[in-house]
């Protein structure tokens, strides 16, 4: 069983496509019959991927370069993929972590922010409308993190866009299902650990054990599409969705229990978080 989008002959949109979970993503749509936009930066890499995800399959495959972050690249994007009809799905996967920490400067922080959040924006203010319109079955998928919603210290530019992109994906979802007669879904990916290229950036060579493919991660993200689900947690082969969901838990109760902002990683509750974990 697929997302009813997912069908033969309709055509589906990525951002990101040219390594990862993008690229992952639009073999797997292209296997589905589905025609496939692939969307990244201009250069070898993107090129590389259309060749490669044209050579699965009898379907329409065709590489747009495309700069999520700038509004005008998006609507361009948008143009050229509606000379054929609305898309059925498109997934909004771009996104960078560019090693910004808190007092990083501002061209640090706007270049995450663009890509991350910006080009989550873009897409949805260019797609969103067509789909709505075109009364088909269609999905709009969008790459979250779970640093989005648990926010570790450290990367902290990174975790405010992916923390926007839950919050905008959210009220999308909820804007969508409140529209009679619309038959577009939002849909939240939160991937666990993947052996992508911001693994391999940060001078990862090898895949460690504990991390999924990105091919692993769509299969995954591709069950609960078909399932219906809003929030895709995945897994990955260190940590359970039994542990995501105690450690996401346990971050709404620093709201709730009055305790220090991220006390997950303060010394004083340390053995009190440990003891949460263990009893869920």
């Amino acid at each position: 069983m697929q997302h009813p989008a997912i069908s033969p002959g309709r055509s589906a949109v990525v951002t990101g496509a040219a390594s990862g979970i993008g690229l992952a993503a639009a073999r797997a749509f292209a296997r589905a019959g589905m025609h496939v936009w692939l969307a990244d930066l201009p250069g070898e890499a993107l090129e590389a991927a259309r060749a490669e995800v044209a050579g699965l399959a009898a379907v329409e495959v065709r590489a747009v370069p495309t700069d999520v972050g700038r509004r005008e690249a998006v609507k361009a994007l948008r143009d050229a993929v509606l000379r054929s009809g609305p898309p059925a799905l498109v997934m909004l996967n771009a996104g960078i972590e560019a090693g910004g920490r808190l007092f990083s400067e501002a061209e640090v922080w706007s270049r995450i922010l663009d890509t991350n959040l910006w080009g989550v924006i873009n897409g949805v203010q260019a797609f969103a409308p067509g789909m709505i319109a075109g009364a088909e079955p269609g999905a709009i998928v969008v790459t979250g993190s779970k640093q989005g919603i648990t926010t570790p210290p450290g990367n902290t530019p990174y975790n405010v866009s992916k923390a926007g992109v839950k919050v905008l994906t959210e009220a999308l979802a909820h804007d969508l299902r409140g529209r009679e007669g619309c038959r577009t879904s939002a849909h939240l990916l939160i991937p666990g650990f993947v052996y992508t290229g911001l693994t391999k950036a940060r001078g990862v060579a090898e895949k460690p054990a504990g991390a999924w493919t990105p091919d692993e991660t769509v299969v995954f993200m591709l069950e609960r599409l078909a399932q219906g689900d809003f929030y895709i947690l995945c897994p990955d082969n260190e940590t359970t969705t039994a542990q995501d969901r105690a450690r996401i838990a346990w971050g709404a109760g620093d709201i709730t229990e009055n305790r220090p902002a991220l006390s997950r990683w303060h010394p004083d509750y340390a053995e009190a978080f440990k003891a949460f974990c263990a009893g869920r």
